[in-house]
């Protein structure tokens, strides 16, 4: 037994990477679904479709790399987080779409929060903010709105997951109702101090304790897979979330550490150690990984749309075909103009929460076309960017610590973009540090599951292996690094007023 199978499951399709004894790729498969807008603001997975590409991608990955069942020592788990599924504790069978990160219909519900105070409750003891971004309100809002949900999840009959707990009941043939401390934190449920779901928020938003799943560390035994699914039973090793899984995956394991990864989203974490900070600056306070029942903390700043804007571009305006075309647009554009993208097309993220407004673009002239959108696409994500870190610099030095941020560790699609990457050094003034492994967050979660089995190193053997394969230096004068952040600004709070 030679191989780690990590499962990758992620917004827009769902992966398998098989990872040898020395944590190199070996073989992927991957496979996207359809994406479900009932209405403005909602957004919705089918669970099948959430199940049946992880099954099917698995088997096909072991397939291609020619392997047998027994070549599989475990399994390790990153997921899109915060997605809410409800199912029959018997069946499995969902009373509803998979109510998806991005989604926020429960916005009026998180006002009333605010408005009532509740929401200090919530920061204090899960370190989120009162977002429609987080899994509490969206599980609430299914008991609320699903005929008989409430009186049958009060009766036992439903359980609640996060995509880790579904597909995990799912690969066990509902043998292990479980997550992990990551997933857990980011339900608004959690207690990430005490470690324990909060009876209180849970009796605050109506929600019995019974449907939630057990807690365990990233590394733990999660269960073992069905016999029938791939051969024979193979355990379950490891679990986390996608964003902490990239940052275990980046080996920030030191306080101070930072990554950021661009998937459809952006999500930058900064390692806190043990202390969980508060932030002043509307971060979150979160769990960047548990190993031995000890917590690890992380600062989190979160962009709702990253490569999502470049998604936009290509089946929205029908602007390009591929998405690698961005690049090669952005350098065409029209250095005179200053065009701005806010991709706010499902709200803002931090440092902002703003559930309400939408994307905007600013700066256009007769003379603008697809070459300065895309290069407002890309350059909006930078932007993005600039934001959280402004913010975790401010948070961190509040601590006594260096506020500066020397490196950032990058990762996900949008980083192979040579453009997009040196942007992003430019406007944020440090050096970006682009890994040689991108596959980040697979391979986080393959060390989770794979030093749990034995094969792989230690947290120290693990960091020691990071290697770079590039470095982007800032090329950028002070001066057009402020104009152009100014103008982003702006375009900013034009936009939160409108």
């Amino acid at each position: 037994m030679t191989h780690i199978l990590a499962i990758d499951q992620g917004t827009t399709s769902s992966r398998a990477i098989l990872f040898d004894g020395n944590m190199a790729v070996t073989a992927t498969a991957q496979e996207e679904f359809p994406q479900h807008f009932p209405r403005s603001g909602w957004v919705e997975h089918d669970p099948g479709d959430l199940w049946s590409t992880t099954a099917g991608t698995c088997r096909a990955v072991i397939e291609k790399a020619g392997l047998r069942p027994d070549d599989i020592t475990a399994i390790g788990i990153t997921n899109q987080r915060e997605t809410t599924l409800v199912w029959d504790a018997k069946t499995g069978q969902p009373v509803y779409n998979a109510i998806v990160w991005q989604d926020r219909r429960t916005a009026d519900f998180c006002r009333e929060l605010r408005d009532r105070g509740d929401d200090k409750i919530i920061t204090e003891r899960t370190g989120l903010l009162a977002d429609p971004y987080f899994s509490g309100t969206k599980l609430k809002w299914i008991l609320d709105n699903v005929d008989g949900a409430r009186d049958r999840a009060q009766a036992g009959e439903l359980l609640f997951g996060t995509v880790d707990s579904y597909l995990i009941w799912k690969l066990t043939g509902g043998a292990r109702h479980v997550t992990d401390a990551t997933n857990a934190a980011r339900t608004m449920l959690y207690d990430i101090h005490k470690g324990r779901w909060s009876t209180t928020i849970c009796k605050m938003f109506d929600i019995p304790v019974e449907m939630l799943p057990e807690v365990k560390d990233c590394a733990a035994d999660f269960g073992m897979t069905r016999p029938d699914l791939f051969g024979r039973e193979i355990p379950i090793l490891g679990v986390a979330g996608d964003q902490q899984a990239a940052t275990i995956g980046q080996a920030c394991f030191q306080p101070g550490m930072m990554k950021s990864t661009y998937g459809t989203g952006c999500f930058a974490l900064l390692n806190t150690g043990g202390t969980a900070v508060t932030s002043t600056n509307r971060l979150l306070t979160t769990i960047a990984y548990q190993l031995d029942g000890k917590p690890t903390y992380a600062l989190e700043g979160s962009i709702f749309v990253a490569g999502a804007v470049v998604q936009w571009l290509r089946d929205g305006l029908k602007m390009i075909r591929e998405a690698s075309e961005t690049q090669g647009l952005a350098e065409q554009a029209d250095p005179h103009q200053n065009v701005v993208l806010v991709p706010a097309f499902v709200g803002l993220g931090a440092p902002y929460w703003n559930a309400e407004c939408r994307g905007a673009i600013y700066g256009l002239t007769r003379n603008s076309g697809p070459a300065e959108l895309a290069r407002a696409a890309l350059e909006s994500v930078g932007y993005q960017t600039r934001d959280l870190l402004e913010a975790m610099q401010a948070d961190w030095a509040a601590q006594g610590q260096s506020g500066e941020i020397a490196t950032l560790r990058v990762d996900g699609g949008m980083s192979a973009s040579d453009w997009a990457m040196q942007f992003l050094s430019d406007v944020i003034g440090a050096s970006v540090d682009r890994p040689d492994v991108l596959e980040t967050t697979a391979l986080g979660a393959a060390w989770l599951a794979g030093q749990r089995a034995g094969i792989y190193p230690d947290m120290e053997g693990f960091a020691r292996e990071w290697a770079l394969d590039r470095r982007f230096e800032m090329q950028m004068d002070a001066a057009t690094r402020d104009e152009k952040y100014g103008a982003w600004k702006r375009a900013v709070n034009a936009t939160l007023q409108f």
